[in-house]
């Protein structure tokens, strides 16, 4: 079985492309999603939160995440140790999924910051989604209702698109020049084909 890494920066459409992949019969692991659940029900990190931040991190058992959020913001060696917490236990997360799901072709792993947390190196190939910055922008402020100094930010914070497509083995352009649909199948066609 094959393991395929899918990311974009924000605003990119890469939980859309991932859906598109699920409704083809792909298993695909929300990365993000599971990282939230783990900050919540896993023993080994909410110890190491806590631990990092205080108990002001859970409100009432739940994770605060405004006062988290405030914590990192800017605050860059906060935020590695906070990854440093949680990454491994989404590495290890996606490795039980993975069992899980042994008797498909390939599985799929989305994740906004997939080279940024190492997660790439387990990956037998990785597909990169790229779109213009000005329309991500515009995507996320209207998703987020946030201004487009708050949208910048948040990209400030991610690899840039050129380093994440030179390290990308596939590309899905989800601009306004080329149908996105064929490209999943495409490529869907590829790995499927690829673990024969």
């Amino acid at each position: 079985m094959l393991k395929i890494g899918l990311t974009g920066g924000i605003g990119s459409g890469k939980t859309l492309v991932g859906s598109v992949f699920q409704e083809l019969g792909v298993p695909v692991y929300e990365a993000d999603k599971e990282a939230r659940r783990l900050m919540e029900s896993d023993a080994t990190v909410i110890a190491g939160v806590k631990g990092l931040f205080g108990e002001a991190a859970y409100a009432g058992g739940t994770l605060n995440r405004s006062y988290l959020a405030d914590k990192v913001f800017g605050d860059d060696d906060l935020l590695t140790r906070l990854n440093d917490i949680v990454h491994p236990a989404v590495r290890k997360d996606f490795d039980r999924w993975t069992r899980r799901h042994a008797t498909h072709a390939y599985v799929m792993e989305e994740a906004a910051i997939l080279f940024e947390s190492g997660g790439a190196a387990a990956m037998d190939f990785t597909v990169f989604v790229k779109a213009e910055a000005s329309v991500r922008i515009n995507r996320v402020m209207e998703r987020d209702q946030v201004t487009e100094a708050e949208v910048r930010k948040r990209m400030e914070r991610q690899m840039n698109d050129q380093q994440k497509e030179l390290l990308s083995d596939f590309v899905i352009y989800n601009d306004n020049d080329r149908m996105i649909l064929p490209q999943i199948v495409d490529l869907h066609n590829k790995f499927s084909k690829l673990n024969r």
